[in-house]
């Protein structure tokens, strides 16, 4: 057998024509238990030109270089190609933990901000109305401020 050699576009059709097939197969499935239902050859006749183009997108997909694929990083290309998921790899692994970290030191700030507002806000009753427009400007709640429980535990 030649080898395959194939370009984007070629793959990109390929895969156009794989997804009409495959709705086309879905729909004379969908269709088999009604009224006007396709018999079992048209059915097998499906599944077969689905089978075929399924290959042809597999064949044309992996004689493509990484270098053709725009957007797909080296690292999640070789994953994926080794049947792995591309969101175990350890450049994906270490952004987790970056937004998780980033994630949480907003949280932090947040309840900081609430928590100095109140405690200002109890110490220095003048000082009440600027706490609370501050709060407020930074995506808070007003009743941060209050002391009751309910002011407490609002947003939360």
């Amino acid at each position: 057998m030649a080898p395959v050699t194939s370009d984007l576009p070629q793959v990109q059709d390929s895969v156009s024509t794989t997804l009409t097939l495959l709705f086309q197969t879905l729909t004379n499935i969908s269709l088999y238990d009604s009224a006007g239902r396709p018999s079992a050859p048209v059915l097998a006749s499906d599944l077969t030109a689905l089978d075929d183009s399924l290959l042809k997108v597999s064949r044309l997909a992996n004689a493509l270089p990484p270098s053709a694929v725009p957007g797909i990083p080296l690292p999640s290309w070789n994953t994926s190609k080794t049947g792995e998921t591309p969101t175990s790899t350890p450049e994906n692994s270490s952004s987790w933990r970056l937004n998780h970290l980033t994630r949480g030191k907003m949280h932090a700030f947040r309840d900081f901000r609430d928590v100095l507002a109140r405690e200002m806000a109890a110490a220095m009753p003048e000082v009440k109305e600027d706490a609370m427009r501050v709060v407020e400007e930074t995506g808070g709640k007003g009743p941060v401020l209050l002391g009751d429980e309910e002011g407490k535990t609002e947003g939360r």
